[in-house]
């Protein structure tokens, strides 16, 4: 079980064995003391990161293995780090559903403002930091948009105009969604667990 340390800077160090069933319990605490410095909007998005960088030290450094998570705020930024033995960094390019380690790192770089891994002198740390200017959410619209004007662009969908704006463009990102979701299954993806990990994604945002 994960033991726990704060002080007054708004930082909290996480020692733990990397099993199963701690990943939950350090989702339990970090929400907690979240909670408790008054930062529930970024709860939901926190925890997923703690999620995945306690699920990457149980596959890909060793079950059992000593790790520590060390979640703190500054500048704006919650910063959520997991230090571990392993020398071996992540790779910071998108990885395919084929790929057994990248996949997280691609959730970190969509959930987060910024995330990196640097060696330390006992093996690694991999942070990300989840930003708490609400602010933050309208960077995805304008992204969205362009995604969007580009899609309807390259299949030569009908113009916007008037009253059906709205439903063409529901339309348009409607398809893309769904060309997302057939390259994933082509590719030996879920995309079940795609749309989950999306909606979740959203719902840490929008609260």
């Amino acid at each position: 079980m994960p033991g726990q340390e704060t002080d007054h800077r708004l930082r909290s160090v996480l020692p733990f064995r990397a099993e199963p069933a701690v990943v939950r319990v350090l989702r339990r605490i970090v929400g907690g003391q979240l909670a408790e410095w008054g930062l529930s909007a970024v709860l939901e998005g926190a925890e997923l990161v703690v999620s995945e960088l306690a699920t990457n030290v149980i596959k890909h450094v060793g079950h059992g293995e000593p790790a520590t998570l060390v979640v703190e705020v500054a500048g704006g930024r919650v910063r959520v780090e997991l230090h571990d033995c392993s020398r071996l960094l992540p790779a910071p390019t998108a990885a395919s559903f084929e790929d057994e380690c990248g996949r997280g790192m691609t959730l970190l770089a969509a959930v987060g403002v910024d995330w990196g891994a640097v060696l330390t002198a006992t093996g690694k740390a991999v942070w990300c930091e989840l930003s708490v200017d609400p602010e933050v959410p309208c960077r995805r619209l304008m992204r969205a948009e362009a995604v969007l004007a580009t899609y309807r662009r390259d299949v030569e969908a009908m113009p916007l105009s008037g009253r059906h704006s709205r439903r063409l463009i529901e339309e348009s990102a409607t398809n893309l969604i769904a060309d997302l979701l057939y390259w994933i299954t082509a590719r030996g993806g879920d995309s079940n667990d795609l749309l989950d990990r999306a909606l979740m994604h959203f719902e840490a945002e929008a609260a």
